[in-house]
């Protein structure tokens, strides 16, 4: 059985930063693009970061430059790095996983979620 399993989320002041980590268990993910994804409740999953086989990375024009996804194949993980958070990055976060290794920023093309990590961007 996959799991991906979150973790890194909490509060931080608007200008600092964060490192999320996803870690899997039950497959090997170096292959599959990994993507991570933010969503509020009751609202759509929004892309945020993805990382696919071959490890070209993809992120949503909001986090450009202030975000950066890569993974560390040794540890079965995923990261991804978060600078100069603001209020409006607030969420909870999620990581994927698309066997495939191309999914990048549709949420259904992802088999496998994990449980969500929360990020507070808050003075």
């Amino acid at each position: 059985q996959v799991r991906l399993e979150e973790s890194g989320g909490g509060l931080v002041q608007p200008g600092g930063s964060l490192t999320l980590s996803c870690t899997a268990s039950g497959r090997t993910v170096s292959n599959d693009a990994m993507g991570w994804f933010r969503q509020a409740p009751g609202q759509d999953s929004v892309f945020v970061a993805a990382i696919i086989r071959g490890d070209y990375t993809a992120y949503a024009n909001t986090v450009q430059a202030r975000f950066t996804v890569s993974r560390d194949n040794a540890k079965n993980t995923v990261y991804l790095q978060m600078h100069d958070l603001k209020t409006e990055d607030t969420d909870v976060y999620y990581c994927a996983a698309d066997i495939h290794g191309g999914a990048t920023s549709i949420a259904a093309q992802y088999e496998y979620w994990g449980h969500g990590t929360q990020v507070t961007v808050s003075s």
